[in-house]
């Protein structure tokens, strides 16, 4: 058996006001913050946690907090982060929910065979909700002020835009072990969609690449996404992933040890950059499961900082 990927880890985007993207993620999704902490090489900064009940591997939605302009969109970026939810009637309520709230927000309808709608946080931060036919488990959170069967369970399919796939699909089948399964049209009418499915697939599990050529080349900001992970079970396999990029002679990070997770960055032929991150030991390694985010968090290695760390640091409420 090849070495697989298990799925999607985390994805890790960019606000520019982590008060209002703490209440949006929190209040109007529903999510649990997880993990309140700092950006580990820019310790001025928030790294905020957002997921499922249990703080589950790929459930993890983060944001860095960095005072920036919005995003430039445009190709050579991830482009679209899917949200999984258990079926056709909780995407049908959450439209609802965002018509009353008034978040923006497409119409529900099916895409790649799957019922979806595609709506922004106040960033422009872009999601495509998912049905993903109950197959998924879910970890409710108690306390979230979405009822627990229309709470969002994890990450879905990650959608990302490049002007040429060529070099970037040999990465992800002889790389990175992934198998193209199928195409679709692109919903915003800007060219053909490639489905990779990762290890044993299904929408926790697929990398969408949009293949758009005519678009501007992308502009981080906030509203944007810095990068996405990939799920490794453990630091052993996370060992051959590193191997297997040098032996491919792909110029990567080495391991990073962030101390919730270890971690290796590389970028794909378009320049997007890729993570493949260990399941454990998790968000509970620090602090109870049950108060988890409820205060400030620092790695061993940052602890020793801490009241510099937090004198730098903003209100979130």
């Amino acid at each position: 058996m090849s070495l697989q990927l298990t799925g999607i880890h985390h994805l890790t985007a960019i606000t520019a006001n982590a008060p209002e993207n703490l209440r949006f993620y929190t209040n109007t999704l529903g999510l649990r913050l997880v993990k309140k902490t700092v950006n580990q090489d820019d310790t001025s900064a928030y790294h905020l946690f957002y997921a499922d009940g249990q703080a589950t591997p790929g459930t993890d939605l983060t944001f860095f907090d960095w005072p920036v302009g919005p995003e430039g969109r445009g190709t050579h970026s991830i482009s679209r982060t899917g949200l999984r939810v258990g079926s056709a009637e909780t995407v049908r309520w959450w439209k609802r929910r965002f018509d009353e709230l008034k978040v923006t927000s497409g119409d529900v309808g099916e895409i790649d065979g799957r019922v979806s709608l595609d709506f922004e946080d106040g960033e422009g931060q872009r999601f495509r909700l998912v049905d993903d036919g109950g197959l998924q488990p879910s970890h409710p959170w108690q306390k979230s002020p979405i009822p627990a069967g229309h709470q969002i369970k994890g990450l879905g399919p990650i959608t990302i835009s490049v002007p040429n796939i060529a070099n970037t699909a040999l990465v992800l089948t002889h790389v990175m072990n992934m198998t193209e399964v199928r195409s679709y049209p692109s919903p915003d009418g800007v060219g053909e969609v490639h489905v990779f499915s990762i290890g044993e697939g299904g929408p926790a599990a697929e990398l969408h690449v949009a293949v758009q050529p005519g678009l501007p080349i992308a502009r981080q900001g906030a509203g944007a996404v810095h990068h996405v992970a990939f799920r490794a079970p453990d630091i052993d396999t996370l060992h051959q992933w590193t191997e297997r990029l040098n032996d491919f002679r792909l110029p990567s990070s080495g391991e990073v040890e962030r101390f919730y997770f270890r971690s290796l960055y590389f970028r794909e032929p378009n320049g997007i950059l890729f993570e493949i991150a260990t399941d454990g030991p998790g968000f509970a390694v620090d602090e109870p499961m049950e108060t988890l985010g409820e205060s400030l968090s620092l790695p061993p290695f940052l602890e020793p900082r801490r009241a510099q760390i937090q004198a730098r640091l903003k209100p979130l409420e």
